[in-house]
C-alpha cells in the first residue's frame, strides 16, 4: 500500500526583495504585473511545482512556495521580472522552513512593513494567494498558511495598537504636503491617477488639510469623473493634462505604469512645482529631478516621515509577536499532525483489510452471528487507532518516532521522513 506523503516543510521556501536593502528604483525592475504573474504559474505549473504565490508591492517583491531548493523559486521569479538575475540574486534574501513560515506571518501583520503596522498589505497577500489559487497554483499547505496569516493579522489589529492611528504612504504623503507646502488652500493641486492609493491620499488631503482645489486626470476619464462629482473636485481628461500640469503647484502620481508617466516636457515653461510620486516603478522620468524648478518626492523619501503614531505602534510589537507565536504554533501542530494522519489513516485500511480477510476466513468455519462480529472487530479497529493517535498527542517530542514504528509495523508504504 503506497500513500502520499504530506510535503516536508523543509522545501518550503521564500525569495525576495524588499525596501530594507534596495530602492524604488531597484524594487520596480523587479515588481510583477498581473501578466507576468500569470505567465510565471504556468512556468511552474510546467515545472512540476504547484504551491506557491508571488507577493508584489511597491515595498518587496517575494515568492513563497516549495521547491527542492530555494534557488528554484528565485529563478522562476527572476525569469518572470525586468531586472538582471544577477543583480537580484545579490541583493535577495531567503529562508526556509519554519523560518519562512514566521516571515509570512509577520509580512501579513505589517511588522516587516516599510511604514510599522501598514494594513494594506493583508488585503494584498489575500489577492495574490486568491489569483495563484484562481490558476491552480495553491495546495493545502499553503492555503491554510494564508488563511492563518489572515486571521492573525486581523486579531492583531482588534487586539493591539499596531495599525491604530493613520500612517500609511498616502497618509505620509499628506503629512509632507504639511510641512513643505505653505498656504496649500491656494495652490492647484493634481492628482494623476484615481486607483486606490489616489483616492486614499485625494480623501487625505481634502480631510486633513482642507484642500478642494484638486483637479483628477486617469485614463479612463469615467472613473475621474465619478470620483469628481463624489467630492466636488474637478477632473480633466488624460489627453488634455498638458496644460493643467503646467498651471500646477502640486502633482501627487499614482498612476503606477510600466513606464514614466510625467516627462520632462510636462514640464517646460510652468512655474515652481513638488511632485510626489507615489508609484512603483517610478512614474516621474529621471531627468525631472534634474530641472531647477522641480522638487521630486517619492515613496523611499515618504518612508522617513516619522510620528508620534509610529513610536506608539512600536511598543505594541511584544503583543502582536506574542499572538504570532501562538498562532503558528496552532499551524505547525496542524501540519504536524496531518502528516500523522495519513499514516494512521494507511494503518486503519491495513487493520481493515485484516479484519475482512479473517471474517471471509471465519464463513468458512464455525457457526457465528456475522453482525456481531463484524460489529465488535470494527470497534476494535477504531480503537487501535485511537490509542495510537492519543499517545503521539500526549508524547509529542516522540511523535515522529511512534509514527514511524506505526508505518513499519503494518507496512503501509509511506515514506516517513
Amino acid at each position: 500500500m503506497q500513500v502520499n506523503q504530506p510535503k516536508d516543510i523543509s522545501h518550503f521556501h521564500i525569495v525576495g526583495i524588499n525596501y530594507k536593502k534596495t530602492d524604488a528604483a531597484i524594487r520596480g525592475l523587479y515588481a510583477i504585473s498581473q501578466d507576468q504573474y500569470q505567465q510565471l504559474l504556468q512556468t511552474a505549473r510546467e515545472a512540476g511545482l504547484n504551491d506557491l504565490f508571488v507577493l508584489s508591492t511597491c515595498n518587496r517583491t517575494e515568492i513563497y512556495g516549495f521547491a527542492a531548493e530555494a534557488s528554484v523559486l528565485r529563478d522562476l521569479l527572476c525569469n518572470a521580472a525586468s531586472g538582471d538575475p544577477q543583480v537580484f540574486a545579490e541583493l535577495a534574501y531567503a529562508k526556509s522552513g519554519e523560518e519562512a513560515v514566521r516571515h509570512l506571518y509577520h509580512v501579513g501583520t505589517g511588522l516587516d512593513s516599510q511604514i510599522l503596522g501598514d494594513y494594506e498589505i493583508v488585503g494584498q497577500i489575500k489577492n495574490a494567494a486568491k489569483f495563484a489559487k484562481a490558476n491552480g497554483a495553491i495546495g493545502t499547505f499553503l492555503e491554510r498558511l494564508v488563511n492563518s496569516v489572515l486571521q492573525v493579522s486581523k486579531l492583531i489589529k482588534n487586539e493591539t495598537g499596531l495599525s491604530s492611528g493613520t500612517v500609511s504612504v498616502a497618509f505620509a504623503a499628506v503629512r509632507m504636503l504639511e510641512k513643505k507646502v505653505q498656504d496649500i488652500k491656494d495652490k492647484n493641486i493634481v492628482l494623476l491617477g484615481v486607483g486606490k492609493i489616489g483616492r486614499n491620499t485625494c480623501k487625505n488631503m481634502m480631510e486633513y488639510l482642507g484642500v478642494r482645489n484638486i483637479t483628477l486626470i486617469n485614463r479612463t476619464a469615467a472613473v475621474a469623473e465619478e470620483f469628481a462629482g463624489q467630492h466636488g473636485l474637478q477632473f480633466t481628461p488624460f489627453d488634455q493634462m498638458n496644460g493643467t500640469l503646467k498651471h500646477a503647484d502640486v502633482i501627487l502620481v499614482a498612476t503606477n505604469a510600466p513606464q514614466p508617466t510625467i516627462l520632462p516636457a510636462h514640464m517646460e515653461g510652468g512655474c515652481c512645482k513638488l511632485i510626489i510620486d507615489l508609484s512603483i516603478p517610478f512614474n516621474v522620468a529621471p531627468e525631472v529631478r534634474e530641472l531647477g524648478h522641480v522638487e521630486v518626492v517619492n515613496v523611499d523619501d515618504l518612508s522617513k516621515v516619522q510620528d508620534e503614531t509610529l513610536q506608539m505602534r512600536l511598543s505594541e510589537v511584544p503583543k502582536a509577536v506574542a499572538i504570532i507565536d501562538e498562532h503558528m504554533e496552532e499551524f505547525l501542530y496542524w501540519f504536524k499532525m496531518r502528516k500523522h494522519a495519513v499514516v494512521l489513516k494507511a494503518v486503519k485500511e491495513k487493520l481493515t483489510e485484516i479484519h475482512a480477510r479473517e471474517i471471509k476466513e471465519q464463513k468458512n468455519g464455525a457457526h457465528y452471528n456475522l453482525e456481531d462480529l463484524e460489529e465488535v472487530s470494527s470497534r476494535i479497529i477504531q480503537k487501535m487507532i485511537n490509542l495510537m493517535a492519543g499517545k503521539v498527542r500526549r508524547e509529542s517530542d516522540k511523535g515522529d518516532d511512534y509514527i514511524a514504528m506505526i508505518s513499519d509495523i503494518f507496512e503501509t508504504g509511506v515514506n516517513q521522513e
